[in-house]
């Protein structure tokens, strides 16, 4: 069992961490910010430190193309039992509401999942609700980062479909080795409590899967999987709701909605998740709506104890002495997420959070505060009930902070990354003002940053610069930006990814409120379409053991830029192709690394006999992909030096519709194709990858393609 990040350890085994000096140890990130207090934080790691994070030393590993955007932050297991072997395995989730197991080391898929309803597919808010709603587009399928229970190997994950002509949201619990759903799931999500809301029936009001957004992180806790809701962009009638289902069997144990009695205060926090103490007891931030403190708890911080007999039990709660203004300013407390601080040597216990309207709470757990215009005397004008209020500490923030070592990392909007000082000479307190912070500032969404450290040394904040979402990264620009810096003083910039020349390390296309995760040596992000992963440049496992160049060879022009015609017919004959910014210049797969060839230009292979370098080799590995249909058993002719041959049959899947044929693995799966316009078919389209077996008791010297146009090889290897 890994201590580094299991989803129901933190504050014990970090305070001991902090003092024990350099420390190694293999991390899993199963949940959301690392672990249930949401500190952000991967104190394990010896690998990347600030002398070796630099555009030199560190870059862009590879890229992993999926079918839809990713929102959720993506997830890490070490040494899972996989695919025959044993493998540190990324997962990635989707608005196409797939769910993808990718090597963590070489970019390798080893399955992929689609959790969208039978019959289906991905919720669109513009037209499923008659919206105007552009908060996620194209689709809507997976937006909560999943969770994973180490022990169980279970990863649980909520998809959203739309399905016979109305909404449907699911949980599901899926094995992470072998992709299958575990405990009898999926489970459908409903839910109904008693109340006055402007939306009840006959004093009852029920959970809309259509209007109901699963926004916020999936929290494991003590065998409860805890799911959280809000709104599409305000659009009514909506609640804040909050569910917990049995882990080990996905029965729903309890439910509470944040607002029975009134409408909205959503719980969104930007995509981060509620957080949980050693107890098992549930914090969460809520956002515009009604408050009264007995039900309704809008522009709230609320603590609920464990599930129980169908319930959740109201604990405690703070709400701002301004509540009323903030919800009709849409000044949501709730777009930032909350952290829960290590306890102080007098055993008080601490939480922070800061939303919209920029002001810093500091919290005790234990006695949070309540709603000081309630109480005698009423308060007027600030918090005096609280630990700490800082007020005007940023311009308002939409994402979570991170915690390491004494500091607290927020960021923003239009803002540089600033880090606070928590209990500096025993003060209990947050510092009223940064003690380091930036050169650069950031837009909207402005960065959730997350911490890498190796105990109290070498520690580096990590952040992605999102300003561009719903933009199409193209030569370096509107791209999503990857930067790091030195923790101890954030004005030290150690990396961006725009330094390397030629767009090196551009990870893509920028989606809104992701968070890098680390682990290992390296650095993992989500993009619209992708998944890439950092770390120390020429570490990548699998190098090519012998890459066949394609050069004088290729006749198809499989591959091409956005905003121009594609050349020669393109991929298809039909002028479409494959988009180069999604492909990128080399492919990872079946541990070798396949450069391609240049967009634009002859870079793929149909009809032709392909030299290849004399060697007793024991496989051959090609990148291809069916075209008009998909193409059944081709046959792929391998010559030897001896003049003998091997006649190897393989049927292949169309670019478009994936068959699984037997010896077909999808190494690539992008959002879209390029078409002979040059414009976007935004569809799902594959490369495929096939390991053809052959003689390794003779030399081989050449390989025979099938004589069939609608089947195009775009690289190979030997091995």
């Amino acid at each position: 069992m890994k201590s580094a990040t299991h989803p129901l350890r933190w504050l014990p085994a970090l305070l001991c961490l902090w003092h024990a000096g350099a420390l190694q140890a293999q991390v899993d990130v199963t949940t959301y910010h690392n672990d249930v207090a949401r500190s952000g934080q991967n104190v394990y790691e010896s690998l990347l430190t600030p002398s070796n994070v630099n555009s030199t030393q560190f870059g862009k590993l590879f890229s992993v193309a999926v079918d839809g955007d990713v929102y959720a932050q993506p997830l890490y297991m070490a040494h899972v039992a996989i695919a025959g072997g044993t493998h540190n395995v990324l997962y990635a989730a989707t608005e196409h509401d797939s769910v993808y197991a990718i090597d963590a080391d070489n970019g390798v898929v080893y399955w992929r999942i689609s959790l969208i309803a039978p019959g289906g597919r991905p919720f669109n808010s513009e037209t499923d609700i008659n919206s105007d709603c552009t908060d996620l587009v194209p689709e809507i399928g997976i937006t909560g980062t999943p969770v994973i229970d180490p022990d169980t190997g279970t990863l649980y994950v909520v998809a959203k479909s739309f399905v016979g002509g109305r909404a449907q949201q699911a949980l599901h619990a899926i094995d992470i080795a072998t992709a299958a759903e575990k405990f009898s799931g999926p489970v459908t999500i409903r839910a109904a409590v008693s109340g006055a809301a402007y939306d009840a029936v006959a004093n009852k009001v029920t959970f809309s899967a259509a209007l109901e957004n699963q926004r916020a992180a999936l929290l494991l806790t003590n065998g409860h999987v805890i799911i959280a809701w809000a709104a599409h962009c305000d659009t009514d009638p909506w609640h804040g709701w909050l569910m917990s289902y049995r882990a080990g069997s996905l029965a729903q144990e309890a439910v509470i909605n944040t607002s029975p009695n009134g409408q909205r205060s959503g719980i969104w926090m930007s995509g981060g998740g509620p957080a949980a103490d050693a107890d098992g007891n549930i914090y969460f931030a809520t956002g515009n709506g009604t408050s009264n403190g007995t039900s309704d708890f809008g522009d709230s911080i609320v603590k609920l104890g464990p599930p129980s007999g169908g319930v959740f039990p109201v604990l405690d709660y703070f709400t701002p002495y301004n509540q009323g203004a903030l919800a009709a300013q849409d000044r949501d407390v709730a777009s930032g997420g909350v952290v829960l601080l290590p306890t102080l040597a007098s055993g008080q216990q601490l939480l922070t959070q800061q939303g919209k309207q920029g002001t810093i709470y500091l919290l005790d757990r234990n006695s949070m505060g309540k709603y000081c215009i309630n109480q005698k005397p009423a308060c007027s004008g600030s918090d005096p009930q609280i630990v700490e209020e800082i007020m005007h500490s940023s311009g308002g923030l939409y994402g979570s902070p991170a915690y390491w070592n004494g500091n607290i990392y927020w960021t923003g909007v239009n803002e540089p990354i600033k880090a606070f000082s928590f209990n500096a000479k025993g003060s209990g307190l947050i510092s009223t003002t940064p003690t380091s912070e930036t050169t650069q500032s950031f837009g909207f969404s402005a960065p959730t940053p997350s911490v890498s450290a190796n105990g109290n040394t070498n520690a580096i904040v990590w952040a992605l610069d999102g300003s561009s979402d719903d933009s199409t990264c193209d030569a370096g620009k509107n791209c999503l930006g990857l930067f790091a810096y030195d923790a101890t003083n954030l004005a030290t910039l150690l990396y961006k990814s725009s330094q390397a020349a030629n767009n090196r390390d551009s990870p893509g296309s920028a989606v809104k409120f992701e968070t890098p995760i680390i682990a290992n040596g390296k650095v993992y992000v989500g993009t619209q379409g992708a998944v890439s992963a950092f770390g120390e440049l020429g570490t990548t496992k699998g190098n090519p053991p012998g890459s066949v160049s394609l050069g004088g060879i290729s006749n198809v022009s499989g591959i091409a830029k956005t905003g121009a015609a594609v050349p020669n017919g393109g991929l298809d004959g039909s002028g479409d192709a494959y988009a180069a910014t999604l492909l990128g210049t080399s492919i990872t797969w079946a541990g070798s690394v396949f450069t391609l060839g240049a967009a634009d230009t002859a870079d793929a292979v149909s009809i032709k006999t392909i030299p290849l370098p004399a060697a007793n080799d024991s496989v051959i590995n090609l990148l291809a992909a069916g075209l008009h249909g998909a193409q059944l058993n081709q046959v792929f002719v391998v010559t030897y030096t001896d003049g003998s041959t091997s006649r190897i049959t393989q049927s292949v899947s169309d670019w478009h519709t994936p068959q699984n044929f037997g010896g077909e693995s999808e190494a690539l799966a992008m959002a879209y194709r390029i078409t002979s316009s040059g414009a976007l078919d935004n569809r799902p389209f594959y490369l495929y990858g096939y390991s053809l077996s052959i003689n390794r008791a003779k030399t081989v010297k050449s390989i025979t393609l099938p004589d069939n146009r609608n089947v195009v090889v775009l690289a190979i290897d030997v091995d």
